[in-house]
């Protein structure tokens, strides 16, 4: 495909738009040379549920600073399991892939008003062109944020609140920078006040001499944006630092419950539904949860002096993560489907479990087993998972398929089973 070329502002950008696959997007946005726009490279990656007819929104994937982080950004959109929440709502998941280069200040891009707002908004139109949803550059944004990426939404948040359904902070935003003044304050305005956010940062961060302003930055923000009255919660992992851990077992479904809550009636829409503030439940705040034992809803005679949750089934799923850093489930994932063989290669095809993604296939033959996919779970971050999970909450580069080689050779009737990352299993799919 050619390249298409669009006006910003006062230059002139090329955007290289590229479908991957079926399902996939990806439009790469080059430096630009004039110092007022967006002085980094990136790459803009979609994926799109491949039975929506009608997108409702957009579920953004939002690195941090740095190479590493940035490097990240290319397997985001490929992740089965928040696919399956991006699913489960007819949403798009998108991860922007930043070309930061270890010598480049990451305020360049994560400061939205340097540039980066304003391309995000633009390349979503380019998006909306190739892949033929052209909801895509009017549907509402979930935004996701790890470190630089939690800085960048929460200045989005200012600029755009009328846009997004809710914001998840991973351990970053600039208010406190704005607040001390080391960067210009946005205009904070009602709208902004009026979306459903948590904050998430590691509880080994509060004392680190390098991340500890993460974590005060999303206590000081929680604590200043309850008395504006907003709808926000902190939320901090009692056994991760930095990175990302198993923080998306509570994201994930904190998303579910604020779609649930937000999305217009009518798909491909942009008119947001306003939260009420009556329907939520209120937990308790502080700095510090190691020694507090009470977490059950509270009424407080001022609401602002507590967290606000979309409801009590998230309120639940706050208390056990604040206490163990983790969220439990009971419920098996979905049966793997299209199990095929070849000779002696078998292929099928899972989608996640939206409690808790998938770990493993196991493979049987005329009954017994023979096989797992992979071999052996191993995880550096948190519970292990079939793509893997880094330190940026994103598959491995090195993810397997979903395929298994039986070493014996000989004819049979294969199954698969898919097991979920607190080892529930499916029921078993044979071939076909």
């Amino acid at each position: 495909m050619m390249p298409t070329i669009r006006l910003l502002g006062c230059s002139l950008a090329i955007f290289c738009v590229t479908p991957l696959f079926a399902d996939s997007f990806s439009v790469h946005v080059p430096p630009s040379a004039n110092g007022s726009q967006l002085q980094i490279g990136v790459t803009f990656n979609l994926w799109i549920p491949d039975d929506a007819v009608t997108l409702r929104g957009i579920i953004v994937h939002q690195h941090g600073c740095g190479e590493g982080a940035c490097r990240s950004g290319e397997t985001a959109a490929k992740d089965l399991h928040w696919q399956a929440l991006a699913r489960e709502w007819d949403c798009a998941l998108l991860s922007p892939r930043y070309h930061q280069s270890q010598d480049q200040n990451c305020r360049l891009w994560c400061d939205p008003r340097q540039g980066s707002g304003e391309v995000f908004v633009t390349s979503l139109e380019q998006l909306a062109e190739q892949s033929m949803h052209p909801e895509l550059a009017r549907v509402p944004w979930c935004l996701w944020g790890h470190s630089g990426g939690g800085f960048w939404a929460s200045l989005m948040q200012m600029e755009y609140p009328q846009r997004i359904v809710a914001i998840w902070f991973q351990s970053g935003t600039a208010h406190s920078r704005w607040v001390s003044g080391e960067i210009e304050a946005p205009t904070i305005p009602d709208a902004a006040m009026g979306i459903p956010m948590v904050a998430n940062p590691g509880f080994k961060e509060r004392d680190h001499q390098r991340f500890k302003s993460a974590y005060s930055g999303c206590y000081q923000m929680v604590k200043d944006y309850r008395q504006r009255g907003a709808p926000i919660a902190f939320a901090p992992d009692p056994k991760s630092g930095h990175e990302t851990r198993d923080s998306r077992y509570l994201a994930i479904p904190f998303f579910d419950a604020c779609l649930a809550m937000r999305l217009p009636g009518t798909p491909g829409t942009a008119d947001l539904k306003p939260v009420d503030l009556n329907g939520g439940v209120l937990v308790p705040l502080h700095e510090n949860y190691q020694d507090v034992t009470q977490l059950s809803p509270i009424n407080p005679p001022n609401p602002t002096t507590a967290n606000w949750l979309p409801n009590e089934a998230l309120a639940l799923k706050w208390a056990e993560f604040i206490r163990a850093g983790e969220v439990a489930d009971t419920t098996p994932p979905p049966r793997p489907t299209l199990v095929s063989a070849e000779g002696n290669q078998v292929r099928w095809h899972a989608e996640a479990d939206l409690e808790s993604g998938i770990a493993a296939f196991v493979i049987l033959k005329d009954g017994h087993r023979i096989g797992r996919v992979p071999e052996e779970s191993k995880s550096q971050f948190g519970r292990p998972l079939f793509q893997g999970n880094t330190y940026h909450d994103t598959p491995a580069f090195d993810a397997p398929e979903m395929k298994f080689l039986d070493p014996s050779g000989t004819p049979g009737r294969y199954q698969v089973i898919t097991v979920n990352s607190m080892g529930l299993q499916s029921q078993p799919t044979s071939t076909e």
